[in-house]
Formats: C-alpha cells, sequence, structure tokens
C-alpha cells in the first residue's frame, strides 16, 4: 500500500444497530478497506466511524457510506445531542502515511463533486479544503443544523461548494474536507448539571467566552452578568487552549454531565494538559473530574506524551516501555471510566498494525525450534537482534530501578536518559528481528 489516508465520517444514527450494521458493510465491502472502529452514541445519536486505506479505496468507500447513509437515515425523524446538519453529518480525510495535505484537499473534492451531482445533497468544504474563510470551521457551517437548511439555502453567501442549493429532506447536508488528526475526546463529570460542564468548557475552548462580573453567591460564571462593550456587543475573552473546541452535554447513558471536545491539533494544546486544567476548574466550581473518554482513535503519540507527563509528576522515570507508558496515562486521565479503553483497538498506531503473525510475537520456545530447523530463516541477524533487544531491555530496568532508589537522587537525570534510549534501542532491534528474516 503506497499511502494511506484514514477516514473518520459521522452518521447521524447512534441508536438503530441495523442501520449502522447496513452503512459499514458498504464501506467494509469496498477492496482494500480496513475498518478500524464503529463508535454510535445513543444519547447523541451519531456514530463516528474509522477506516483506512489508500487513496481509491477511500474515495469509493466514503461515497459508499454517504450514499447508504441517506438512504436508511431520515433527517426529518433525527433527534440528538450533539450538533447535526446531515445524514452523514461530516466527512473528513486524514493524511496517514506518504500522503500529503494536498491529496486530501483534491479527494475530498472529488467526493464532494460526485456527492453533489450523483446524490443531491447539498455539499459544503470545510478545514483545509475550505473555499471560504468562513467555512473553515466546522461550527460556522452547522451553524443552525439542520433545521436552518431550508432558510441558508435560499441565500445566495450559503450556496454549497457541490450539489444543488436546494433542501434536501432526508439528507441534509454534508460537510466534507481534509483535515490533520482530529481527537474527539470527553471529560467526565460527577454532576448532571450541563450548564456546569459548559461553563468548563467555555473556559478551555479556544473561541473562548463572553466576559461576566461573578456572582455573589453561584460559582458558575453563567450566572454572572455580561460585560459589554460600549455599543452594547458582549465583551469577549479568549479560552486557555488553542486549536481546542468544547462544549458541555448531559449524557443520560452514564447519567452524568461531559465537557466535549475535539482536539484539532493535540501538540500545540496536549490531552493532560486540557484533562489538567479541567479538573482544577471543576474543583473551582466544587465538582470533580471522575475520568475522561475516547470517541474513535488516538494516535500513540497523544498518550506517550501524557503518559510521560504524569510519570515526571510521580518523580518516576520515563525510561519504561511504551505500554507501560501508556497505562500510566490510561489510569491518569480515567480512560476506563465509563467505557472499557482498549489501546490495540483505540489506537491507530495499533490497530492499523498487519494482522499477521510475526516472529516478535511468537512463544520463546517455538522461536528456538525455528531457529534450530532446517529453514534458513530466522537466522543470525534475527537472533542478534533479538539478543541486543533483551540487552536494551535489562539495561532499561536497572536504569528504572536505579532512577527509584534514594541513594541515587543526584543520578535521576542520568537514569532516566540511559532509560529512554534503552526503550529506542530495544523497538528498533525487534523490528530489526522481522526485517533480518
Amino acid at each position: 500500500m503506497s499511502g494511506l489516508v484514514e477516514c473518520v465520517p459521522n452518521f447521524s444514527e447512534g441508536r438503530d444497530q441495523g442501520k449502522i450494521s447496513q452503512i459499514t458493510d458498504a464501506i467494509k465491502a469496498v477492496k482494500d478497506i480496513t475498518l478500524l472502529d464503529v463508535d454510535p452514541g445513543k444519547d447523541t445519536n451519531r456514530t463516528v466511524v474509522t477506516f483506512v486505506g489508500p487513496i481509491e479505496a477511500i474515495e469509493e468507500a466514503a461515497f459508499k457510506g454517504i450514499q447508504k447513509a441517506a438512504e436508511v437515515i431520515d433527517m426529518r425523524q433525527q433527534k440528538g445531542a450533539h450538533p447535526r446538519m446531515g445524514a452523514t453529518d461530516v466527512c473528513p480525510f486524514v493524511p496517514i502515511s506518504n500522503v500529503t495535505i494536498e491529496d486530501c484537499v483534491e479527494l475530498s473534492k472529488r467526493v464532494g463533486n460526485r456527492v453533489g451531482e450523483e446524490l443531491g445533497i447539498p455539499v459544503y468544504l470545510y478545514e483545509n479544503s475550505a473555499q471560504k474563510k468562513e467555512w473553515k470551521s466546522l461550527p460556522n457551517i452547522r451553524e443552525g443544523e439542520y433545521e436552518a437548511l431550508p432558510e441558508k439555502l435560499q441565500k445566495q453567501e450559503w450556496k454549497p461548494d457541490f450539489g444543488p442549493a436546494k433542501f434536501n429532506a432526508g439528507a441534509g447536508a454534508t460537510v466534507i474536507g481534509c483535515r490533520e488528526f482530529l481527537i474527539a475526546y470527553n471529560i467526565n463529570l460527577n454532576t448532571r448539571d450541563t450548564r456546569l460542564a459548559t461553563d468548563i468548557a467555555f473556559e478551555i475552548r479556544e473561541k473562548g467566552r463572553s466576559k461576566r462580573v461573578p456572582h455573589t453567591v453561584s460559582k458558575n460564571l453563567l450566572d454572572g452578568e455580561i460585560i459589554r462593550n460600549k455599543d452594547g456587543s458582549p465583551m469577549k475573552q479568549r479560552g486557555k487552549f488553542k486549536d481546542v473546541k468544547a462544549i458541555g452535554w448531559y449524557m443520560d447513558i452514564y447519567n452524568r454531565a461531559q465537557i466535549s471536545i475535539n482536539f484539532n491539533n493535540y501538540k500545540s494544546s496536549t490531552i493532560h494538559d486540557v484533562f489538567d486544567e479541567a479538573c482544577a476548574l471543576a474543583t473551582e466550581r466544587g465538582v470533580r473530574v471522575t475520568g475522561s473518554e475516547l470517541v474513535g482513535l488516538i494516535p500513540l503519540e497523544a498518550l506517550l506524551m501524557a503518559g510521560r507527563h504524569y510519570l515526571k509528576k510521580q518523580n518516576r522515570s520515563t525510561g519504561l516501555s511504551k505500554k507501560m507508558i501508556v497505562e500510566t496515562a490510561a489510569q491518569s486521565l480515567g480512560l476506563n471510566d465509563v467505557a472499557p479503553f482498549n489501546p490495540n483497538e483505540k489506537i491507530i498506531d495499533y490497530a492499523v498494525q498487519n494482522k499477521t503473525e510475526k516472529l516478535i510475537d511468537v512463544a520463546t520456545e517455538e522461536f528456538l525450534e525455528e531457529v534450530g530447523s532446517n529453514s534458513p530463516a530466522p537466522g543470525g541477524g534475527s537472533v542478534s537482534a533479538l539478543a541486543g533487544s533483551l540487552g536494551a531491555g535489562l539495561t532499561s530496568m536497572v536504569a528504572a530501578l536505579t532512577h527509584e532508589k534514594k541513594d541515587f537522587f543526584d543520578k535521576k537525570p542520568l537514569m532516566e536518559e540511559i532509560g529512554e534510549e534503552a526503550q529506542k534501542t530495544k523497538d528498533r532491534l525487534l523490528f530489526l528481528v522481522e526485517e533480518d528474516t
């Protein structure tokens, strides 16, 4: 596979498993497509589907999914907690490997044109594909949601990029585009009060909020009086985190309110920083964060960053295996709070790995039997790489143990450096066990 693209369509159906299966079956039927995740939400009445493949296959699978959604979802009957404007509400393409942003922009235009022409659905381009500056942001396009479409489509400024400027009552409208990897993430609160979740969301999102005078009794800033400019318009205050969008809502299935967050760039604003700040803001308001939830997939790097952050706060070595660092992140963020967190299913780097058996996955006895057979492989290269990897693992173990001994506190930075380098060496040599064969 020369290049890999991720597609993450959001369909406005999260309750009828039969309809969801019809959509995912249409996607899976396309050759070279790997379906990674199907994440339905009953309260949001929305399903996030994640699949990967080469550009040509992704193009066909995305269209087939949108086509089937238009057949089985009737927007006239759709209600849910999540903002939406179409049967396929949004369909983003994300470059994963050996594919550029430009490639995915062109891909989004081809799919958008086909959806508009063949299905008669108004299509708006967003993010990197946006043809208008104000349409780069999904909330701007989705303003008023499905119910506002009949009026909006009569206005010239709302003429879609593809398809008719005509209301499609059954399918609504669809937003398509190329974006960077987006992390959909919910922080759980020990309250049913949606306004408290919204208050915290307004503090952390980049867009911010209207400035308010703190209420004399309530700790919720939404209860305070809005501070206005001379012309009467609300005075605005920027939020705490760049490239972060957030809203508050109540999830009946969990019997609690959540802060629903989208990270448009998990490197400019990290999950752990936002989580820690949400914990602090919740405490100020007399509520508590109980954990968090991933919707869809997350890059391994984002959780490694979080795991190392919490290990450092504990004054522990970060020179540990990726598995242990991810486990630290999962425990610290409370990722098992409302639903099970399976790293092999939720981390995209693991989910897209080849499922065929590798030498490094077989039992030690089997490996030794294979080495001792009359087969030329695995041979000396694989054995040497495995021995080196084991040695690096031992080095990491000693560094981690030394890091925790009180007699060597002055050596902590050195032990951390040695441990991290040993882990990298271990992983490189493990790769070479397979590569040599």
